[in-house]
């Protein structure tokens, strides 16, 4: 089989990969990315020599790259967006063209190119947020975003159901849990705590830090995927659950693990827009056999232990980058 991973050098999309390659090593996988801040063929360096991995640059909002990439493909995984909330308060255009129109390009070639299957990677955020008392959100839940990342998501997971209806394209949809592990980009609140630590800098916990998250480690995620491709039916969508931490809890788990205390806390404003709880029911999958394989706490420390061990991966992707949520809120 002949796989298409978009967005394959990314934070999740790399693990994929690297996933995909380890377990079912005769498929050749084409990683095709655009390659923006959020895109690092570092990522994918231990395969470059691997003859059963290539690489195509190209961006999903050109139907000529969209075209060029899918030629001879007998399955796409779909992770490529734009996926940071802050910089989607900044250019919310720029998440519409990705997410959306980018969809759209790769839906309609899939039709016209009759590929065999197309597997759309979304987000908890659709479903907007929870009170501390709701019970956890499931594939029945109503979208109801609060960002234009959100929106520019549940737009996409729209037109990929509605490919399904219209023409009876062959997909599937799932809806994740924020992800954590090797490769994530530090822009992110885990990587970014980490990493400040490492630089010996403190951690922006926005407001108190009572927002809730759950966190599904990046393997559990492909995990997940591969089940859902061998197993999932046709035009459903499933949800990924992960464990739930506040943010202060998850930040001062991230303190204890590095030997440091909560003096390496800086309260910061709240983004715009800043949901106060996702959680997902994973009972859906749960019943095509999956089970998260990876503790929280456990694979917090190795994670750790990570980006420990390669400052050159994580430390040049820091240097000269804004910092986009203190961005967002002096804008707006």
């Amino acid at each position: 089989m002949r796989l298409l991973i978009t967005g394959g050098a990314g934070f999740i999309g790399s693990n994929f990969v690297h996933y995909w390659l380890t377990n079912h090593p005769t498929d050749e996988v084409v990683v095709f990315d655009k390659l923006t801040y959020a895109g690092h063929l570092e990522s994918l360096g231990d395969i470059k020599n691997n003859p059963h991995y290539s690489f195509i640059q190209g961006d999903i909002g050109s139907v000529e790259d969209v075209d060029k990439a899918t030629e001879g493909i007998d399955l796409i995984v779909h992770f490529a967006a734009e996926s940071h909330v802050d910089r989607s308060v900044i250019d919310p255009l720029l998440f519409v063209k990705t997410n959306v129109l980018g969809t759209a390009n790769l839906l309609n070639v899939t039709k016209e190119k009759k590929i065999s299957r197309f597997h759309h990677v979304s987000t908890d955020e659709v479903y907007g947020e929870l009170r501390p008392e709701d019970p956890p959100f499931t594939e029945k839940s109503p979208f109801s975003p609060r960002s234009p990342y959100a929106a520019s998501k549940a737009g996409s997971d729209h037109l990929v159901q509605a490919f399904f209806e219209t023409y009876g394209l062959p997909v599937t949809i799932s809806n994740c849990a924020n992800n954590f592990g090797p490769y994530h980009d530090p822009e992110k609140l885990i990587p970014r705590f980490i990493t400040n630590l490492l630089e010996g800098k403190k951690v922006p916990l926005m407001g108190q830090g009572a927002q809730s998250r759950s966190w599904l480690y990046v393997k559990d995620h492909s995990l997940a995927i591969d089940l859902i491709i061998q197993k999932g039916q046709l035009g459903e969508t499933y949800c990924i659950g992960g464990e739930e931490k506040t943010n202060l809890e998850t930040t001062k788990q991230i303190l204890e693990l590095m030997g440091l205390g909560i003096e390496m806390i800086e309260y910061v404003p709240e983004r715009l827009g800043h949901d106060f709880r996702y959680a997902l029911d994973s009972g859906k999958i749960a019943s095509l056999g999956w089970r998260a394989e990876h503790d929280f706490s456990e694979w917090l420390k190795i994670t750790i232990d990570w980006f420990k061990a390669n400052e050159w991966w994580w430390k040049p992707l820091k240097e000269g980058r804004p910092i986009v949520d203190r961005v967002a809120q002096a804008k707006f």
